[in-house]
């Protein structure tokens, strides 16, 4: 609280008080004494009985410095000398204190109300009861006041916040982070929904060779659709097993595989009622730049997952394991930048709505520079087989057990720069280049020929052309573009079939 005129507007005090003039009513006092303030500028020349110039210090002196000063005669070694350190002690009562006068500052002997005020010939507005001594005791007052209770406070709540128990403190402290809830459409909510619908499968030779690779949930019967180099070891006499993400390991058997599409499915022995088979996409509304997600077990980690993008579509792609018996497998791909390795093949490739939008089935190995499904880590580039092509594959070999392949009705060669698919010049041991009565021949296509195109898709290779036709099914009606003599041609076929791998 304020303890200088409580309650009463305070006028602005003078930057630096005036001398005051040289009064017949000025006490003795004030000129037998030198005080010890600071140097008052000199009365201006203009002023009515202003004194020749002097040193300041010489007038008078404001009330809060001249109080208590001593009396007329008293010498300067009985008190403090002029200009001395420190000044002599105050009054008892403050001038800005005195009964005597409560709105204007004391005259120069310190009390009463008979004196002269400081600069009344200037027409000066009386100053504050309070001179700087006051000011400053307000200040100093106020700030010990504030520290005080800064002090209190500050204990207070501390103290309280240490009794408390809905502090904010004790709050934080006593959290374990809660429960998170991941949308449906995040990586880890889609996660969440997939992975308990995957499968690691292991698949063993009768002499005992095999590997690792994955699968997932086809339909409630407990089908599982995967890779058909996955368990092509378990294909005579070899067992089989699946295991879940939950631990739940169940012995199963192949229903049917397909060497060319590279497509395999299996059958969960005692499989369990509970099984939530994984929802399909549309591959062929995929767009490149779409997100991608791949589960899988990549040298034998189960239960991986890794992220993307579709990199590219209809990439041609001809794999296979590199053993010296295996046949190739074609497939016009879905390529994905998300990380694919050994083991991530039969795996889902979803899309960011969780939907199966391929089977994670080859990669591109810098070690061996060309696509291959053998143990080489993943470099970016993966491809997978479309899901409309596999579902079809799937629904078949479930079928009938056996695979359904659609054809042209001619054999192409497999070699590059042909600029285009050639039919084959030479019969084989097998077959004619080109299958009398089939779809090729009633198109009026030769040997030699050179498909370019099939449909809008450009045709660059044999194994374009492959991968392209087994995207069909057969009855399909397609546009076959050719050359033939320096001649482009156009005309329509109707793809046939053919049963089984042979």
């Amino acid at each position: 609280m304020s303890t200088e005129n409580e309650g009463t507007e305070v006028p602005p005090a003078p930057s630096a008080p005036p001398v005051p003039v040289e009064s017949p009513a000025a006490s003795p006092q004030a000129t037998a004494t030198e005080a010890s303030t600071t140097p008052l500028p000199p009365v201006p020349s203009s002023a009515p009985g202003a004194p020749e110039p002097e040193p300041a210090h010489a007038g008078q002196v404001p009330a809060y410095a001249s109080a208590g000063a001593p009396e007329t005669g008293q010498g300067a070694g009985s008190g403090h000398e002029a200009g001395a350190w420190p000044p002599p002690p105050p009054p008892v009562t403050p001038s800005y204190m005195d009964a005597g006068d409560s709105a204007a500052y004391a005259d120069g002997g310190g009390g009463g109300d008979t004196g002269t005020p400081w600069g009344a010939t200037y027409d000066q507005q009386p100053k504050p009861k309070s001179g700087r001594g006051g000011l400053f005791a307000a200040v100093l007052v106020a700030a010990l006041v504030a520290g005080g209770l800064g002090g209190g406070l500050g204990y207070t709540l501390a103290k309280d916040n240490d009794d408390s128990t809905t502090s904010t403190t004790v709050a934080a402290a006593q959290q374990s982070g809660g429960d998170l809830k991941r949308d449906a459409g995040t990586v880890a909510g889609v996660v969440a929904k997939a992975l308990p619908s995957t499968v690691t499968i292991e698949a063993e030779s009768s002499s005992g060779e095999g590997g690792t690779g994955t699968g997932f949930v086809f339909d409630t019967q407990g089908h599982i659709v995967t890779n058909n180099h996955v368990v092509a070891d378990a294909v005579d006499g070899g067992k089989l097993t699946a295991t879940f993400p939950d631990g739940k390991k169940y012995d199963a058997e192949i229903v049917g595989h397909a060497q060319g599409y590279d497509v395999a499915v299996i059958k969960l022995k005692n499989a369990p009622s509970d099984l939530q088979p994984l929802t399909l996409g549309d591959s062929d509304k995929v767009a490149v730049g779409d997100s991608t997600i791949a589960i899988g077990a990549p040298f034998g980690l189960s239960n991986t997952v890794t992220t993307g993008i579709i990199s590219a579509k209809n990439r041609p792609v001809a794999s296979s394991d590199g053993s010296a018996t295996s046949k190739a497998s074609y497939m016009s791909a879905l390529q994905t930048d998300a990380s694919i390795n050994p083991g991530n093949s039969g795996g889902p490739l979803l899309d960011a709505a969780g939907n199966v939008i391929g089977i994670n089935s080859a990669i591109q190995s810098s070690s061996s520079g060309g696509l291959s499904t053998g143990q080489s880590g993943s470099i970016g580039l993966g491809f997978a087989i479309p899901i409309n092509q596999a579902k079809y594959v799937a629904q078949q070999l479930i079928k009938t057990g056996k695979p359904v392949y659609a054809k042209i009705g001619a054999s192409v060669t497999l070699t590059e720069g042909t600029g285009g698919a050639q039919i084959s010049q030479k019969s084989t041991d097998a077959a004619d280049p080109v299958e009398s009565g089939g779809p090729a021949a009633a198109a009026g296509l030769k040997p030699g020929d050179v498909i370019t195109k099939l449909d809008d898709h450009v045709i660059d290779s044999g194994p374009t052309l492959i991968g392209e036709i087994w995207t069909h099914k057969p009855g399909d009606k397609v546009q076959i573009t050719y050359e033939r003599d320096g001649k482009s041609k156009t005309v329509e076929l109707t793809l046939g079939s053919r049963e089984g791998d042979s």
